[in-house]
């Protein structure tokens, strides 16, 4: 199974861990798909969206995620 195709297999996790391994920054993206079962490229691209575009603030929700959890 390859990168972009690891968080879209199977059932969701119960709970939220950072993804170190198969990440690219910190694992959040990697995290958020092994949590929810939605693909990590679909996660890295909303937050690239929504940081061009301006909507709310997704880096400093990134960077939140980042230190909070793990």
């Amino acid at each position: 199974m390859n990168r972009i195709t690891r968080g879209s297999g199977g059932p969701p996790q119960k709970g939220f861990r950072l993804d170190k391994r198969d990440g690219k920054l910190f694992g959040v993206c990697a995290g958020l798909a092994n949590w929810s079962g939605v693909d990590a490229l679909i996660w890295r691209l909303g937050f690239v969206v929504c940081t061009l575009l301006g909507i709310g603030f997704p880096i400093l929700i990134y960077l939140a995620i980042a230190l909070i959890a793990d």
